[in-house]
């Protein structure tokens, strides 16, 4: 566990994220990060955005569905 501190960034407050940390979730300079609520009630930071990840899922649904239109389509 790491103990991060709140501090004040121009009219906001924002938390430094430390080396280890911003290695473990392979984030560089400008990556976009998502909050997301965990089962437990408590909170994770993620480089995954889960809305992207049910929208490729129901992609891959709609081209299994549509298989046969879709290779036709591709010729």
């Amino acid at each position: 566990m790491q103990n991060l501190k709140v501090r004040r960034v121009g009219n906001s407050l924002g938390v430094v994220l430390p080396k280890e940390v911003l290695s473990r979730l392979n984030l560089r300079d400008g990556d976009q990060i998502f909050l997301t609520d965990a089962p437990d009630g408590s909170y994770r930071l993620t480089p995954y955005d889960p809305e992207f990840a049910k929208q490729v899922k129901i992609g891959k649904k709609l081209m299994a569905q549509y298989r046969n239109a879709l290779r036709t389509l591709a010729r």
